[in-house]
């Protein structure tokens, strides 16, 4: 585990809720580099669509499921990120998921900055393990900025 920097402000609801606290475990290990913390979250048949539909990181468009699939996210989606900043400025819970509304600001190593608003969907089994991440964002809309910050 690394110490990477970054920043998580919540401004939503914060009302306890187990999907709600999942997508918030993510997000720590995520923005702290712990590629083991963050497996351990999913589900053994968990599966990740971010974004949904076909994408750089999709080009199918078929998710990445189960633990290898996760695996390879992280791989790709979250391992070159040298800084997450997040922030969530709306969270709805009900039965077993949540919705979080928020823009994430990735910065790599060169200092390229890439910002985007999306909307997240996270769904959790009986056991509070991620079953699945939707997120909803659109390529042509991320604000990429370049130089070193």
């Amino acid at each position: 585990m690394s110490d990477v920097p970054g920043t998580l402000t919540w401004l939503a609801t914060d009302e306890p809720h187990p999907a709600r606290r999942a997508q918030q475990a993510a997000l720590r290990c995520a923005m702290a580099g712990d590629k083991q913390g963050w497996l351990d979250l999913w589900a053994a048949d968990g599966e990740i669509f971010d974004p949904v539909g076909p994408s750089i990181f999709d080009p199918d468009g078929t998710g990445h499921h189960g633990p290898a699939g996760i695996e390879h996210f992280w791989d790709v989606a979250i391992a070159p990120v040298a800084r997450f900043d997040v922030e969530i400025r709306t969270s709805y819970a009900t039965g077993d998921s949540s919705a979080q509304e928020g823009t994430f600001t990735t910065t790599f190593a060169d200092g390229t900055r890439a910002e985007v608003d999306l909307v997240t969907l996270y769904r959790v089994d009986p056991d509070g393990r991620i079953a699945s991440m939707r997120a909803y964002w659109e390529l042509d809309k991320v604000r990429v900025t370049s130089g070193r910050v």
